[in-house]
């Protein structure tokens, strides 16, 4: 089986930690290792020559600095941001080149799993799956430690074989309520992202779901390997549409055409944004995530980040808030406005005096 890991992402709900020059998912935040280096060690049994790294080409560099004995035909660098149906669709397309045929698992690189046994069980147990009746995508659903209402849900019928449910239907970000009888059923778990699937039968998915975008990936696969790949990647590439895989085709997917695996992958997490990133990193809700310089009084819930070592940063009477100070940026908000940190971004973007600290 051929893995992908995408982390092409720039992180943009995590800034100001997370910059467009250095995103997420190579800052060693995590036991002095990056979400990037984690997401490839938890796989690395599967052998280096079939895991794939794929990112922006601005970032291809840091890639290969992070891990100097994968392949360079491993890294695969994407023009541009087009977001994850074009992107996926382009790895399909290049490993199809090469004359790959069979299962691909698709993960991310900026995911937390503690239970990394269970989870390469997971991905074998959908390779299984896969292989057995390729006309089908394997969904891997985590099973839910609480009511969240920041994730998608996957809701799973009967055991059709072992470690296989059925797939009913999703759910994105259900109202609390709604989510806590979710939780409470025992029939729904939280949509992971990950799926595997044959890779002949997700460009079928493409052919019939997006055939404008299938017809222009064809193109550059075809240009592959010629004097005309680079031009055609650069022309091309940028005007597929900006759409993500759920969107474009998982959510189009009948119930007969995919089964969900059941993950229990202990304290899993995406840490999308920075409220999450402490929810993460801390045991206790109520507890404070606190690094460099930092003196609080009666703060609690709260992250406080200071990457200025000649500066104090000190706080009283905070609950629940999101502080952090760098040597250009110091964002202060809620943790219950903290998605809309992507908001101020696009802001930031329209501002010529500030656009330089993004």
């Amino acid at each position: 089986m051929k893995i992908i890991i995408f982390a092409g992402g720039v992180g943009t709900r995590l800034w100001p930690l997370s910059r467009k020059s250095f995103p997420k998912q190579f800052i060693k935040m995590f036991n002095g290792k990056s979400t990037i280096e984690l997401a490839v060690g938890r796989v690395k049994t599967f052998g280096l020559n079939n895991i794939y790294i794929s990112t922006l080409n601005t970032y291809v560099p840091m890639v290969k600095k992070y891990f100097p004995k994968l392949s360079r035909k491993n890294i695969i660098g994407e023009p541009c941001l087009r977001n994850v149906a074009p992107a996926i669709g382009y790895n399909l397309v290049r490993l199809r080149k090469q004359g790959y045929k069979g299962p691909v698992a698709i993960l991310w690189a900026d995911h937390l799993i503690k239970n990394e046994e269970n989870f390469v069980k997971v991905l074998k147990t959908g390779e299984r799956l896969v292989k057995k009746n390729p006309s089908r995508i394997v969904f891997v659903g985590v099973k839910p430690r609480f009511a969240n209402n920041n994730l998608g849900w996957i809701h799973t019928g009967k055991i059709i074989e072992p470690g296989a449910y059925k797939f009913i239907e999703w759910m994105y970000k259900p109202q609390l309520d709604v989510c806590t009888k979710m939780f409470e059923s025992g029939e729904w778990l939280w949509n992971s992202g990950y799926f595997i699937m044959d890779l002949d039968f997700a460009l079928s998915l493409y052919e019939k779901y997006q055939p404008k975008m299938h017809k222009d990936l064809v193109s550059i696969e075809r240009s592959i390997g010629t004097k005309k790949e680079l031009s055609t990647l650069r022309s091309v590439y940028p005007t597929l549409e900006k759409i993500h895989f759920d969107n474009a085709i998982a959510e189009r997917v009948s119930s007969e055409q995919a089964v969900v695996v059941k993950a229990d992958l202990g304290e899993w997490s995406d840490p999308g944004t920075l409220y999450a990133l402490k929810e993460a990193l801390i045991k206790k809700k109520e507890d404070n995530l606190v690094k460099g310089n930092v003196s609080s009084l009666e703060t609690k819930d709260s992250l406080l980040i200071n990457e200025e070592k000649s500066k104090l940063l000190a706080t009283v009477g905070l609950d629940g808030f999101i502080v952090v100070n760098t040597k250009d940026v110091l964002l202060v908000v809620p943790k219950d406005k903290v998605r809309e940190v992507s908001d101020l971004i696009k802001e930031i973007e329209l501002d010529k005096k500030n656009k330089r600290h993004l």
